[in-house]
């Protein structure tokens, strides 16, 4: 069981490990290839794709996975629409309904209502380019677009820039492979790309930014092609059951506004934290709706931006520094949540009952990619949970075998090179892997930044979680539950780069050898 100091020491690490490398080349527009493309170029009935994307205004840019599948015409009005059957997986759960794009901009015009805020992050991402590039050829200004024009139009905001073809790139998503143009603009200093293809309906990648008049860009939409097949007769989704909404539930409290509200300063009075949940006694099996405000300790008129959080369950101990029982990021499959506002509204899986202690756990602040965690801590608060029933185990979420190409095969779920693949062999092999930016936590360590303990769990952390790959030595040495100084002195070395990573790889065998560092079989 962790700690919240194991965890905030994780964040420690990990905030050295991210960097953001977006330094592209910006060019002229334009490139040498025949042909235009529009959004829905080449759409037809019975072709399946399947994306992972993310928006802004969907939970600061959460990813989910979407899946939908052209079932044909729908007559709305005097409109004839595509009718898309949809699936999504998102943070443990299954939705089915549909969603209708238009013909000429093939962008969601109408949805079910289980599928309105998913259709919207569609519109947005996906689509996004239909605000340029439409099927209607009498529009100069938004019909179909040359890959040899020089622009495709320019972004509306203030500062904003040409929208252009700027090079021709080969794409490798889980889809595929592509041949693909890249379109690309810049706004708020960053570079944005959306990689087209030919005859293709929908971009295969796209890697863009909102525009900010200061600091760094936030994520505005990211997404990959996961699979496409085409020629699908009847809809592959009608076997897949999709989460039953506990909203739906009649054993459950209705929503409502009338919110329970918490306010505390975290316990390194870094800022303040303002939650409100409801309802206010929620019961097992159902969810609770809950707001959470991060709050600048010095003017709580305004928000802290750019929170990595997590929302936790815990259990109080006589250290005071309570044992995590439940972490909703972990849960979600991520490191931390990200707040680009400091402004969350979400719903929450009630699993508990009784006396019910939650957390926000702040583990940083700054860009997505690059979180500091000087503001690091976390505030408490207990709820009254009625006894229910135990919420349904989560569904599995299928993942598409990505595609490989002639001179490939598929090997541990991965496209792997023919030349490249070795026949099996027998022989154990020892693999170290650490990763450079790990130097910084050591050196925290040896300055006594952090204890022995959180450096000890943090690494276990990391090695559980692949992300450190260490031999496990066979050393047969006592057991000790005390580090001893040489590992500590070994890992100052190796941050100061006086020694090789060998040196400090032996210290973590020691740890690990002793039981100290515990390893999952």
């Amino acid at each position: 069981m962790k700690t919240i100091v194991a965890i905030i020491a994780v964040s420690l690490i990990l905030t050295v490990g991210l960097s953001n490398n977006a330094n592209a080349q910006f060019q002229a527009g334009g490139v040498n290839k025949q042909g235009s493309w529009y959004v829905g170029e080449g759409l037809k009935k019975g072709e399946q794709f399947s994306y992972n994307l993310c928006h802004i205004n969907y939970k600061d840019c959460t990813p989910f996975r979407i899946d939908f599948w052209v079932e044909g015409d729908d007559k709305v009005g005097t409109e004839t629409q595509w009718k898309l059957q949809t699936v999504v997986y998102d943070e443990g759960k299954v939705y089915k309904g549909t969603i209708n794009v238009g013909k000429i901009a093939a962008e969601p015009v109408g949805s079910s209502k289980n599928m309105i805020q998913y259709a919207a992050a569609f519109k947005s991402s996906l689509s996004w380019l239909s605000a340029y590039a439409t099927a209607d050829a009498a529009d100069f200004t938004k019909g179909p677009k040359k890959f040899n024009m020089p622009s495709w139009g320019k972004i509306g905001n203030i500062g904003g820039e040409q929208i252009i073809p700027g090079s021709e790139e080969q794409v490798a998503v889980p889809g595929g492979s592509y041949d693909t143009v890249r379109v690309t603009w810049k706004t708020g200093g960053k570079v944005n790309n959306v990689y087209v293809l030919d005859d293709f309906p929908f971009p295969v990648k796209a890697d863009t930014y909102a525009h900010v008049s200061s600091g760094i860009p936030p994520q505005e939409y990211r997404f990959e092609l996961l699979d496409f097949q085409d020629n699908i007769s009847n809809n592959p989704f009608t076997k897949i059951q999709g989460t039953v909404n506990p909203a739906e539930n009649p054993a459950c409290a209705a929503t409502s506004d009338d919110f329970t509200q918490v306010s505390q300063n975290t316990n390194t009075q870094t800022m303040i934290v303002n939650v409100k949940y409801s309802p206010k006694n929620p019961k097992q099996g159902c969810t609770m709706d809950m707001i959470i405000d991060f709050k600048r300790k010095e003017n709580q008129d305004e928000w802290v931006n750019q929170v990595h959080y997590d929302i936790l369950v815990v259990k109080p101990t006589s250290s005071g520094l309570p044992d995590v029982v439940r972490s909703l990021a972990d849960e979600s499959n991520r490191v931390a949540f990200f707040t680009t506002a400091g402004q969350v509204r979400t719903t929450i899986d009630v699993k508990e009952s009784g006396k019910t202690t939650y957390a926000i756990l702040v583990k940083g602040t700054g860009p997505e990619t690059a979180p500091d965690a000087a503001k690091a801590g976390f505030m408490t608060f207990d709820v009254n949970v009625l006894q229910g029933a135990m919420p349904p185990t989560p569904p599995v979420i299928p993942t598409p075998s990505p595609k490989c190409t002639s001179d490939q095969i598929l090997k541990d779920g991965k496209c792997v090179s023919k030349e490249k693949t070795k026949p099996a062999d027998n022989t154990k092999t020892l693999d170290t892997v650490i990763p450079s930016w790990i130097k910084t936590t050591a050196k925290y360590w040896s300055d006594n930044k952090i204890t022995d303990k959180d450096f000890a769990s943090g690494i276990q952390y990391l090695i559980n979680q692949k992300i450190i790959k260490i031999p496990i030595s066979t050393s047969t040495e006592a057991k000790s539950n005390t580090i001893p100084a040489w590992v500590k002195n070994s890992a100052g070395f190796w941050a100061d780069g006086k020694t090789a990573d060998k040196d400090f790889v032996s210290g973590l065998q020691y740890l690990i050898t002793n039981g100290i560092i515990k390893i999952k079989s």
